[in-house]
């Protein structure tokens, strides 16, 4: 039966992209609005394919995935750390709190132009802002998931003689995973947004800059390629991570 359910809702989802294209084929044939803003799907495959195939697309795409994954391990690294030591520890939390709670709501496009005066238009300011803005989903994630740990395992702990990095080795990280994995995934499409947005503001080789010049140069179909292929690269690698998620928690099941 549940086999049957994913079957219907993959299906379903495979008919509302082709019912998308084909809307898009139909309004781009009907020519309701202009070419110049608006290519063809098979335009914009040719384009996708052959700047992949023979033009500099590729170099810049692996451009882009190296930054993004880059931001991303440190914001995770930093995040899952970090939100061990504060959710084990009520002190810390009394002490960062206030001040997690400000910094929290800032948009990582805010912060930009400090980057920009503390380490000018480099590709560290690009890597220090992805990971500014993909540290906070794991950051609190992982403290959600230390703070619902059950308090018998740490009494278990404690009666074990313990360490405090022993515990959150042991005991509350793996029951901490699950939470701190849903922030990895969110930091991940966060990197994404974030490696783009840098591109355009500092110049750096990518995906960004490769949007932005076809856009001031109305180069719909390199434009819609762009805007695709990074739609893929976003697919890809949450598939990617759901499944290294399902393969690391299937103890859990």
């Amino acid at each position: 039966m549940k086999d049957r359910n994913g079957l219907i809702a993959s299906a379903g989802s495979v008919a509302v992209t082709l019912a998308l294209l084909a809307a898009w084929s139909a309004v781009s044939a009907q020519r309701w609005i202009s070419p110049v803003y608006l290519p063809s799907p098979a335009a914009t495959w040719q384009a996708l394919s052959e700047g992949l195939l023979q033009g500099e697309l590729l170099a810049l795409t692996l451009g882009t995935v190296e930054r993004m994954c880059y931001g991303w391990l440190l914001a995770s690294i930093i995040g899952v750390a970090l939100g061990a030591a504060i959710g084990v520890s009520p002190m810390l939390r009394a002490w960062l709190q206030p001040m997690l709670e400000l910094i929290r709501p800032l948009p990582a496009s805010s912060v930009m132009p400090v980057a920009i005066a503390l380490f000018g238009l480099s590709p560290g300011m690009v890597l220090s802002v992805i990971a500014f803005g993909a540290l906070w989903p794991v950051l609190l994630a992982t403290v959600h998931g230390f703070g619902a740990v059950e308090p018998r395992l740490e009494e278990v702990g404690r009666v074990l003689g313990l360490s405090r990095l022993q515990f959150i080795v042991k005991i509350g990280l793996p029951n901490a995973l699950a939470d701190a994995f849903g922030g990895v995934r969110l930091a991940l499409t966060i990197a994404l947004i974030l490696a783009v947005v840098g591109e355009m503001l500092a110049a750096q080789q990518g995906l960004g800059t490769a949007i932005l010049a076809a856009a001031r140069s109305f180069r719909s179909a390199d434009l819609f390629a762009g805007v695709a292929l990074l739609g893929a690269i976003g697919f890809a690698s949450n598939a990617l991570l759901h499944l290294a998620e399902r393969r690391m928690l299937a103890w859990r099941r």
